[in-house]
């Protein structure tokens, strides 16, 4: 399995993606050695058989979705094949077993109208009786969200240095899926946001260098997952948006958001795929589907950038 996941680093995976392979293959495995009385490490691979394959699966997929197995599935899948091409094993077991029917993706923004407006509104001022909020920052993070579609995995990877440009051409350097990269424009407001959280950083913890995290902690840390799951579910709370929130989406509702007002706005699937990094233009093609409104111009001219200008005028 190391030596599967390393041959996969060749398609230059994210820390992330490499992390969702180990999972599903140890999870999977983990359930296949119980019967046999042995730890995961302990197996062999003559004892994968289709019946004892097809039985940790079935295991598995009791309390995961469908996408879950579906995922799990492909990577079992994908190592078998692997361990063919090597000839350590003379048949693949996956194919007999089902893999469950994908459903179609659809995006899930912030419901609600003002939804994103409240929620920018609400970060902007100080949220009464949190003891680790950092107004400035939450903003700028929160803004960033919303307003270029970053992934969260994307906004904790970015560093100081990945802002870059002058008035009116100011844009951010994002490190996305496999390796790839993009860059996204900045809204000379949103710019603002971002260069008054970084001199209030540095006044609290001094001078910053380029390959700094662009995010840190109240103790001037890396801000991580944790950190920022928990900076956004307090902020929708203090919003009192968290019920306009699909379930499952959380942090990722602020791309969705992003995404599907682009296509509201009357962007293309084609600008939608460069700016939020999809590797699919199917993909970007769903927020065009799922706005049924009537196509208008804007990219950065949307509406929660606008409400981002006002902040930043309200602030001056």
């Amino acid at each position: 399995m190391d030596q599967y996941v390393q041959d996969l680093r060749t398609r230059k995976l994210s820390p992330h993606t490499e992390k969702a392979y180990r999972s599903d293959l140890l999870e999977v495995l983990t359930l296949i050695a119980a019967p046999l009385d042995c730890a995961p490490a302990e197996v062999v691979v003559s004892s994968l058989t289709r019946e004892a394959v097809r039985s940790g699966f079935a295991r598995f997929a009791l309390t995961r979705s469908a996408a879950s197995v579906a995922r799990a599935w492909s990577t079992w899948n994908g190592w078998f094949a692997f361990l063919l091409l090597h000839n350590v094993v003379e048949g693949n077991p996956m194919q007999a077993i089902r893999r469950p029917k994908g459903s179609a993706k659809r995006p899930k923004p912030l419901r609600g109208e003002d939804s994103p407006e409240r929620l920018l509104a609400t970060v902007a001022a100080p949220i009464v009786g949190a003891r680790t909020g950092w107004p400035c920052r939450d903003l700028a993070a929160v803004a960033l969200l919303l307003c270029t579609g970053v992934r969260s995995s994307e906004l904790l990877a970015l560093t100081v240095s990945d802002i870059a440009g002058r008035p009116g051409g100011h844009r951010i350097g994002v490190r996305g899926k496999g390796g790839t990269f993009r860059t996204i424009p900045l809204d000379d407001s949103l710019h603002t946001l971002l260069a008054d959280y970084l001199a209030d950083r540095r006044e609290r913890f001094g001078p910053t260098r380029p390959g700094d995290a662009l995010f840190v902690d109240t103790r001037g840390e890396p801000l991580r997952r944790g950190g920022l799951q928990y900076l956004i579910g307090r902020a929708l709370r203090a919003a009192g948006v968290h019920d306009q929130v699909p379930a499952g989406a959380a942090v990722h509702a602020l791309r969705h958001t992003f995404a599907t007002r682009l296509a509201e706005d009357g962007a293309t699937a084609a600008d939608i795929a460069a700016l939020l990094g999809h590797a699919s233009l199917t993909t970007s093609q769903a927020y065009i589907d799922a706005s049924g409104r009537e196509q208008r111009r804007a990219v950065l001219g949307q509406r929660t950038t606008r409400i981002v200008r006002t902040l930043v005028d309200v602030h001056d």
